[in-house]
């Protein structure tokens, strides 16, 4: 059996080739509300999450009207950093958002 061996520059070129993306996922129990792709590069920090946040809130209008109109429905976040963050924490009290906090024992 033959191993290929490759140059740095060969490897370099190679994983320049690649482009990662990151994808956030908003769903319930119907299943997706919203899905958000993430630029290579984006960074991700409370502005950029909030922004987030407003578009996931009109795709849950859109998407789930009975739950929109009765405030029925929570968000359930992890402990990232960006979840904490002043800036989000304000914008979801500013629109009522309930958040479930992350239980690593739940």
């Amino acid at each position: 059996m033959e191993v290929a061996k490759f140059t740095a520059a060969e490897k370099s070129a190679s994983s320049s080739q690649q482009c990662e993306v990151h994808v956030d996922f908003f769903f319930d129990i119907q299943g997706i509300v919203h899905k958000e792709f993430v630029s290579p590069g984006q960074t991700v920090n409370g502005k950029f999450y909030c922004e987030l946040l407003k578009r996931l809130r009109e795709g849950n209008g859109r998407k789930r009207p009975d739950k929109w109109k009765k405030n029925n429905w929570f968000l359930h976040h992890d402990d990232a950093r960006v979840n904490t963050s002043l800036v989000v924490r304000q914008f979801l009290a500013s629109k009522n958002i309930t958040v479930i906090p992350h239980s690593l024992f739940a």
